[in-house]
């Protein structure tokens, strides 16, 4: 499983991908491109030209029905989903139950969520 995902996947996560997936290796991309990934410039007009090393990536540590985490940026993610199935590689994303409390203090509230990893759902 490729992992274009902004967080450290857990070993909830790792887990599941192995039992309902069939994962066998996960590869996190390398440290230049998760930056990329992570913080993509909202300046940015088109991500035509940006989204070309993720590409070479992809298709470089890959083959036909390998699967593919996808989850970050909505705009990148679409055109990663899109660019994944173009070349056999099974783009997934990962659901979550969200636990929310809030706490308040003084005229402040502060609002905790935590998530929980439900399951793997194709794209």
């Amino acid at each position: 499983m490729v992992l274009f995902f902004s967080h450290k996947i857990t070993q909830e996560q790792k887990n599941d991908a192995k039992k309902l997936l069939g994962v066998e290796e996960f590869v996190a991309l390398p440290k230049d491109l998760q930056e990329l990934f992570s913080f993509v410039p909202a300046e940015l007009d088109d991500l035509k030209e940006y989204i070309k090393p993720f590409g070479e990536f992809l298709k470089q540590n890959t083959k036909n029905g390998d699967i593919a985490l996808i989850q970050g940026d909505f705009g990148l993610s679409y055109k990663l989903v899109e660019y994944s199935k173009s070349i056999g590689v099974v783009p997934v994303y990962a659901t979550t139950r969200r636990k929310s409390k809030e706490i308040q203090i003084e005229n402040q509230v502060i609002k905790e969520s935590l998530f929980e990893h439900v399951r793997f759902r194709k794209y």
